[in-house]
């Protein structure tokens, strides 16, 4: 615009003049939208977001005085709790500094978890308490051991713990104010708690499900909170936080100690044995607020009542301080209390009164529910409020628990005598992989044995000395032990929130038999050390050929690291023998592990068997003679060759987690084998992928929805010599596509086994769980020779059903390795009409596709990661399966 003016005024002076003019307009012209646009950017209009959170004072009684010294959580956090989901390092750094601060705080890092987060236990009472805190203990201790009461001056131990499950958070929130109130409050109501009481405090009992949920809750929040349920800040993703690192229910976890965070915990417990243990939750955004009591009738029957009376005298505070609140809060109903590995209920087994709180959860910041707009702050109030409240009546009732402790002893000495057995004897003739496990169970919940030194028979079974243990009856662990080898059938209420039975033996299939007082008295018993290892075998280097069986636990992890190791191995499909390189004869099993010098071994393969024997405590066997005195010879066509499996867990949305990370726990931590975790609608795209040779696909349970051109390259992968393994609900995909020539029992068919003739409507709920199987064992019996049973010693496995699910397939013992016996429920609760369905229903079954195999398991064979007996299942679908016609 400027040039065309300039180039028109130089023909006229008057034009000239107006471009001067209309120059300097314009230059003003920009510099004022200059300047106007500076103020525009200067008055921006800024939005108020919504934060959601408050100061730590506003979640806490104003009765008590706050030392200015001491830190709050938002100095710390640079925002107020509630604002934003907690990760777990910024709570770790504020008990950090709490501990620097307060003289009332002892900070201890009891252990890591999977993902190397520190797991803390802060010990918070007054300084002169926490001077002579170790001989406050043991007088406590000592007390619990003897039985004997002890005087009102005695302390309360109070366990405060919080958010086992990681998309539950507003506990771990809470303890941020709590920690705060503990450290700085001052009065009568903190020196009332701190000079007389300890306070063991758990901030959080899930650190990496915790921050995986706080990740998620946090990269959704926008500046202005949103309350719609369908929002995907309260649609989680799969794997959810819940869960710890291996997608793992922690809260089922206190009794089996599959996990470095229950096992710290544990130890910690029984270091304090507190008198009060708290377990604080969420349940679903339409609830209110759960504290217990629960249903009286659905407790653990070792449970005292005396614990429910005390647990409804706290829950009277519970109540008073919900009423002057106005907040909306039940008891007595959904919640059991039955089930020995939970928070709630373990305490129960030890004289501690176990406390559950359940709050409504908000999922995330804010969420619509039938109460209104639930918010997070609002979720985290609720278990401060119940975390005073649980104080406050543990001290009005302190006689009474301090009693209650003393006289849980006496009445478990009371019962232990009555008892009609004495003890149990456990013994194992060929695994002692399988065996240590069972024991070190036993040792870190404190339940004392002894080893037999002799052999002894119970029921033509017999007990090899050294290889046996006997656990007596009558010790402080009586109700523990109790549980762990009930074998209970029926119960007064049939409803259970989780499994029916957990007993450890048919978990472990380990041998066993309860012992009255009179069988008993002929064992011949000695200590711990005359426990009997596995004795390992010297590495001739000019051996023939190496053997190891596979009937020990640990075989199918040294598998796996001699092939990644290069070693060539082959496994048999039948039994034989060999001769040692000493001369003597060793009989091998089908599935044991042959290694032929002349295969072309790596050079130092004498050096690689003599580390892999020492590290997994599996024999080695160094052979003479590739002739064996008994069956095939060690070259026959029988002795087939393995190769290194490239595994493929399908998951992602849809699956279940819980089994995915039951699978990839068990082939992580127990075989060494890195297996691959795909997402289902990734997984046609992963078998096309030239660079990656899998070898098995394993579908946990889950809703399947493959394209017709997915399935096509599934079905084309077995036909080419892959191997599809599924359990328990994926077997409907596979019936649906017949990958398995199985029948599914209809809901129908179940539905028709039940009379409902003489009830009413109000019988619909007893009717609906009598249909459902919960958690219990049941018998199979299974056939030895079929690959997938090589290392089992005898014809039937207890198995773990937890769901209804009936299969139907051939009776040919070439389909069909593995069914329930006729009576199949051995312990736990099934209704006798689901018993009967279940009589003689298929466990396990095959079908050859192709050059391939379908592998179809009934139920899961990785249970919570502490079903040892049936671990072998899968890794003979993995290692073993290339026997299968």
């Amino acid at each position: 615009m400027l040039a065309k003016l300039h180039y028109s005024a130089k023909n006229s002076r008057f034009k000239f003049a107006a471009l001067l003019a209309l120059s300097s307009f314009a230059f003003g012209a920009t510099i004022s939208h200059q300047a106007y646009a500076q103020q525009a950017l200067n008055s921006t209009v800024t939005l108020t977001p919504d934060v959601g959170g408050e100061p730590v004072t506003a979640y806490l009684p104003d009765s008590v005085t706050y030392n200015p010294n001491i830190p709050t959580p938002e100095s710390v956090l640079g925002a107020n709790i509630g604002e934003w989901h907690v990760r777990h390092d910024q709570v770790v750094n504020y008990m950090k500094v709490l501990a620097e601060k307060s003289d009332r705080i002892t900070l201890e890092e009891t252990g890591r978890t999977h993902e190397n987060r520190p797991l803390l236990l802060l010990t918070i009472t007054s300084p002169s308490n926490r001077k002579n805190i170790e001989t406050l203990r043991k007088q406590h201790i000592n007390a619990m051991e003897s039985g004997d009461k002890v005087g009102s001056d005695a302390p309360l131990v109070f366990y405060m713990g919080y958010s086992i499950h990681g998309n539950e958070p507003s506990g771990t929130n809470a303890s941020l104010a709590l920690v705060y109130y503990l450290a700085a409050g001052e009065g009568k109501e903190i020196d009332a708690l701190l000079d007389n009481n300890i306070v063991l405090f758990d901030p959080s009992f899930n650190p990496d499900g915790l921050s995986r949920f706080a990740q998620w809750a946090n990269m959704h929040k926008g500046k202005q909170l949103v309350s719609d349920s369908r929002h995907r800040e309260h649609d989680e993703g799969w794997p959810s936080g819940r869960t710890n690192h291996y997608w793992f229910d922690l809260n089922r976890d206190w009794l089996l100690l599959a996990h470095p965070e229950s096992q710290a915990r544990i130890k910690q417990f029984h270091k304090w044995r507190p008198h009060i243990l708290t377990d604080f939750h969420e349940m679903g955004t339409d609830s209110t607020y759960f504290f217990q009591p629960g249903v009286r009738s659905r407790k653990n029957p070792l449970t005292p009542d005396e614990n429910v009376t005390l647990t409804e005298a706290l829950a009277q505070y519970h109540a008073a301080a919900f009423d002057e609140q106005g907040e909306l809060y039940f008891t007595q109903e959904a919640f059991d209390d039955f089930y020995a590995g939970k928070g709630s209920t373990y305490p129960d087994l030890h004289g501690s009164i176990g406390i559950l709180f359940e709050q409504a959860s908000s999922r995330g910041h804010l969420q619509d529910s039938i109460n209104g707009k639930l918010a997070f702050k609002d979720t985290i109030a609720n278990q401060i409020t119940t975390s005073l409240s649980t104080f406050r009546g543990a001290l009005a009732n302190k006689a009474a628990i301090l009693d209650y402790q003393s006289g849980f002893v006496k009445s478990t000495q009371s019962l232990a005598k009555k008892d009609e057995h004495s003890g149990f004897v456990v013994g194992v003739s060929n695994d002692t992989g399988r065996f240590n496990a069972f024991i070190a169970l036993l040792n870190q919940h404190h339940i004392r044995y002894e080893v037999l030194t002799e052999n002894h028979e119970v029921n033509k079974v017999r007990y090899s000395a050294g290889q046996a243990i006997y656990i007596p009856t009558n010790q402080p662990q009586y109700r523990l032990v109790k549980s762990i080898f009930s074998t209970q059938t029926s119960f007064e209420n049939n409803t259970f929130y989780d499994v029916s039975t957990w007993n450890l033996a048919l978990a472990f299939n380990l041998d066993y038999a309860p012992l009255d007082k009179g069988d008993a008295r002929g064992l011949e018993l000695g200590a711990r050390d005359t426990l009997k290892q596995a004795t390992l075998n010297s590495i001739q280097s000019d051996a023939y050929a190496y053997a190891f069986s596979w009937q020990h636990y640990y075989a199918p992890a040294m598998l796996q690291t001699l092939l990644e190791a290069g070693v060539k191995v082959r496994s048999s499909e039948k039994p034989f023998s060999a001769v040692q390189y000493n001369g003597k004869n060793i009989a091998l099993q089908p599935g044991s592990i042959i290694i032929p010098k002349g295969l072309g071994q790596p050079e130092n393969l004498a050096s690689i068997l003599k580390s892999v024997q020492q590290q997994l405590q599996v024999p080695v066997f160094s052979l003479r003679s590739g002739l064996t005195p008994t069956g095939n010879d060690l070259g026959s066509r029988s002795m087939k060759p393995v190769a290194l499996p490239q595994v493929l867990i399908v998951g992602g949305e849809g699956t279940s987690e819980y089994e995915a990370g039951e699978m990839w726990h068990y082939f992580d931590t127990k075989v060494g084998l890195p297996a691959s975790i795909v997402e289902q609608h990734n997984v046609a795209r992963a078998l096309s992928d030239p660079s990656v040779t899998y070898t098995h696909i394993l579908f946990p349970s889950g809703r399947y929805h493959f394209s017709d051109s997915e399935n096509e390259k599934i079905e084309d992968w077995v036909k080419a010599g892959g191997v599809v393994i599924g359990q328990k609900s994926a077997l409907r995909y596979f019936a649906e596509h017949k990958w398995l020539d199985i029948e599914m029992v209809s809901q129908e068919s179940i539905d028709n086994a039940f009379d409902d003739s003489e009830l009413s409507y109000k019988d619909g709920a007893s009717l609906y769980a009598r249909k459902l199987v919960a958690g219990a064992v049941f018998e199979a019996n299974i056939d030895k020779s079929h690959p997938l049973f090589y290392g089992y010693d005898d014809d039937t496995l207890p198995m773990f059903k937890t769901n209804n699910m009936i299969v139907d397939a051939s009776n040919s013992p070439f389909v069909t390795p593995a069914r329930y016996t006729d009576e199949p429920l051995m312990a736990g609760f099934s209704d006798n009409a689901m018993v009967a369905l279940m009589a003689e229903s298929t466990a396990v079954t095959t079908q050859k596709m192709g050059r391939g195999v379908v592998i179809g398991f009934t139920d899961n064979t990785q249970f919570r990661g502490y079903w040892y007996g049936t671990n072998k299942m899968l890794a003979n679908a993995i290692y073993q399966s290339h026997f299968i016609r």
